[in-house]
């Protein structure tokens, strides 16, 4: 039996924009409005305007609430100051990656949890499950949010326009709760594209009144709706890790090159530690793939699942791959073996239908923002 996609607040806008429309993770999502590279190069030169509704929020209460966290995640919450967000882990009893998530931490015994969409409802069963035996509160509030985000170099001028917010204040991983255009809003600065910007957590019956206001703002600094296309260009050429590309339930953080996220000091024990203290000490003693750019050097577009190939040899496999706006050339991440790893490395190619197209060895990201 099949289930009709969810859609956000904003579906009949998006429509009315001439949005090509897509069923990711089980929501009716905007892919593209026009053209993705022009979308992709307005959020790199100027602002773009996103619906991101699918994102999942769960939101933690009680006086055990950071003791919970601190349990059921990797991270340690409890350095998390009130009004700051933290890039965290769920994983597997065997350490295998469950999701990555943000952690905001909205109040002294009050949190929100961030999940990717697709994996909303199996972190909200491990929460929920993992909550017994704390005075801590698990409760499914996807339904309570809309979630726009503008994001570019335009986006604080364009956001300062309709809040009084202390956005200037407003540091990276970091949110407040403020107004903006007449809308009560969680205003955070977590970006997934590269370039500065912001997230705009929103009741549902105001999220249209608040995409015409920053539409209208955003007008004179060359804003433009953007769809999910373009957000996954954007964060492949900032290295920024995608669930079930770079990251799945079959990898450790420490096999996807991110075991800087487990927190082996916090107090108490947390799920997975013990399979995360071997694969911390795996790691040491014979490095897992490493996760690596590579820049091609034709025209051919590696996908995921393209093997990487050295000397006759599968030495790796590509997680995403696109034509880069930016670059000018196709691009990948994958995860190859250490010893092809090294920047610079030759001899290194894609798989590509049976032709083995030379690619470039880099480090990640591939695009950096100037500061």
């Amino acid at each position: 039996m099949s289930t009709a996609p969810r859609l956000t607040a904003l579906d009949a806008l998006h429509r009315s924009l001439g949005a090509t429309m897509t069923d990711f993770a089980g929501w009716d999502m905007p892919l593209r409005y026009a053209s993705e590279r022009d979308e992709h190069n307005a959020v790199r030169t100027r602002a773009g305007l996103f619906d991101l509704s699918h994102m999942g929020e769960i939101t933690v209460t009680g006086p055990e609430a950071v003791a919970f966290l601190n349990f059921a995640l990797v991270g340690n919450i409890g350095t998390v100051a009130v009004g700051r967000a933290r890039y965290t882990m769920i994983c597997a009893e065997d350490g295998g990656i469950l999701d990555d998530l943000i952690v905001y931490r909205l109040g002294d015994d009050e949190y929100m949890v961030v999940a990717n969409a697709g994996n909303a409802q199996i972190v909200l069963d491990a929460l929920t499950a993992r909550a017994d035996g704390f005075d801590a509160a698990v409760r499914d509030d996807r339904d309570a949010y809309a979630l726009l985000a503008v994001q570019g170099p335009e986006s604080p001028a364009i956001l300062a326009s309709v809040t009084d917010a202390d956005l200037d204040g407003l540091k990276y991983y970091a949110g407040l709760p403020g107004t903006v255009a007449g809308v009560p809003a969680l205003i955070a600065r977590t970006g997934y594209t590269g370039e500065d910007g912001f997230e705009l957590f929103v009741a549902p019956e105001h999220a249209e009144q608040l995409w015409k206001a920053l539409t209208e703002a955003g007008a004179s600094h060359g804003l433009i709706p953007c769809g999910l296309s373009c957000r996954d260009t954007l964060r492949l050429e900032a290295g920024m890790p995608l669930y079930g590309h770079e990251l799945t339930t079959e990898l450790t953080p420490f096999d996807a090159g991110l075991g800087r996220v487990v927190k082996f000091e916090k107090e108490g024990d947390f799920v997975g530690r013990e399979a995360l203290t071997a694969a911390a000490g795996r790691a040491e003693t014979a490095p897992p793939r490493k996760l690596v750019g590579l820049i091609a050097e034709g025209r051919r577009v590696p996908r995921a699942g393209f093997s990487v190939v050295a000397g006759g040899e599968i030495i790796g496999e590509v997680t995403s791959g696109a034509p880069s706006p930016t670059l000018g050339k196709p691009i990948a991440i994958a995860y190859v073996d250490a010893a092809h790893a090294t920047p610079g490395t030759t001899g290194v190619g894609v798989d590509i239908r049976g032709s083995h197209e030379p690619y470039e060895v880099v480090a990640l990201p591939f695009y950096k923002r100037q500061k």
